[in-house]
């Protein structure tokens, strides 16, 4: 043997130290790996609770309306009475938006969510336990109010868990969402059928009370983001960032605005228009909805791919063309056709808007300048259904109306088409 070899055959300890080294590094190594798929799977699990949290937020103001008629027939309501119940619920939903901008300036995202599912489960027992009207009305403006608080404060904290992909995760949260709308009539039908109306607001009452728990247990363990600690300032977020803001409210301000009114009027529509009987209508409305769960499963994974400014006026244009289309469909499968269409398109815009606007403010403005936009676009979203039922009292028909409704947006996108072409509309980015 030659001279290295004796060497080391004659002292191995300094090969022994070499092996010590590496084990070591393998053993830090193991240690980062082990680190990193621990805080993955908290991570995961607090968005599978966002995700339990929003499909009962938005199951209950979407209760309300299945539960009129009990309403009437517990309280003496009229039809009008009944219906300013169901409204309160969606105006509870708009009005703490902007005010919960400034809220997340001081307090935590995951703070304030685990305050809605505190609140949630507080009024839901209390309109279970509504004696009186006044009592009742109340009941559904706070219930609705819960779920606006939840939205401004969990739709930024979801984009910030998972930077890299929003529109895939925004896209798995809005399903949730959109679940509820589905499920909710179901769930009055069968609840109604053994017990009484209250017991629907005891349900979700406990179930809000369990899942607002898991979370609590989830946050505490998970890492939070750090990346909206700067936003501190309401006010700075809206100089820096209007351009982005205004556009967004004039691409979903509008389109709420005309969807407010059709989806609320779409059962009268149908009867009147299309010769359908109410069963029908209502079944049709049901379809409009559940399609709307593709519709954000593939849209949040499409936004992530293909730039988002294009995406989002493809898909107004397509809601423009489905609008129009549908004034003349005739029979029953077009009319049905039509239906699952427009539902699609739809709830296809609300995810790729929100994926633009989370995906393109920055860290230190993106709760506030989103409260902001998402205030502003609820309250104009709100008038449609108000406005289209006035110029339907005053005797214009529902193809009239629905078509120069599609006509003005029409103009809109045509402005936005001029401006995203000449470089002032915000590109919003692919992620």
């Amino acid at each position: 043997m030659d001279g290295r070899t004796a060497a080391t055959t004659k002292n191995p300890l300094p090969l022994y130290f070499r092996f010590e080294r590496f084990e070591r590094a393998l053993s830090v190594a193991g240690s980062v790996t082990d680190s990193v798929r621990i805080a993955e799977t908290r991570r995961r699990r607090l968005f599978t609770s966002l995700c339990s949290m929003v499909f009962l937020v938005n199951m209950a103001r979407i209760v309300f309306a299945p539960l009129l008629e009990p309403f009437r027939d517990t309280f003496g309501l009229t039809a009008g009475a009944a219906g300013l119940i169901a409204t309160l619920a969606w105006l509870g939903s708009a009005l703490p938006r902007l005010p919960t901008g400034y809220l997340l300036t001081k307090v935590p995202r995951h703070r304030v969510i685990l305050g809605t599912g505190g609140l949630l489960t507080a009024t839901a027992a209390f309109t279970a336990a509504s004696v009186s009207v006044p009592m009742l009305s109340l009941g559904a403006l706070l219930m609705g109010l819960a779920s606006g608080v939840y939205f401004i404060a969990a739709n930024p904290l979801i984009s910030e868990l998972y930077p890299d992909r929003i529109g895939r995760v925004i896209g798995i949260h809005g399903t949730a969402n959109q679940l509820a709308a589905v499920v909710a009539p179901l769930f009055v039908t069968v609840v109604l059928a053994v017990a009484g109306w209250r017991w629907v607001f005891w349900l979700i009452s406990l179930a809000t009370a369990a899942a607002t728990a898991a979370l609590y247990v989830v946050a505490r363990r998970a890492t939070m983001p750090t990346a909206g600690a700067a936003d501190r300032a309401l006010l700075v977020a809206l100089r820096r960032q209007w351009p982005i803001v205004l556009s967004g409210v004039a691409i979903i301000g509008a389109t709420g605005f005309v969807w407010n009114g059709v989806f609320n009027f779409y059962v009268t529509y149908l009867v009147e228009t299309k010769a359908v009987s109410d069963s029908v209508a209502n079944t049709l409305l049901t379809a409009v909805f559940a399609a709307g769960v593709p519709a954000f499963w593939f849209t949040g994974r499409l936004a992530d791919r293909v730039p988002r400014v294009p995406l989002m006026l493809s898909i107004l244009a397509g809601f423009v063309v489905s609008l129009l289309a549908l004034t003349v469909a005739s029979g029953l499968f077009q009319v049905a056709v039509m239906s699952l269409v427009i539902g699609f398109v739809i709830h296809s815009l609300f995810p790729a808007m929100d994926t633009y606007m989370l995906g393109s403010l920055p860290d230190e403005n993106r709760a506030s300048a989103y409260a902001i936009y998402s205030a502003t676009m609820m309250l104009v979203g709100a008038t449609g259904s108000v406005t289209l039922g006035t110029l339907r009292s005053a005797g214009l028909g529902f193809d009239l109306l629905f078509r120069a409704a599609a006509v003005g947006l029409l103009g809109i996108l045509g402005v936005l088409l001029v401006l995203d072409r000449i470089g002032w509309l915000p590109a919003g980015g692919t992620s």
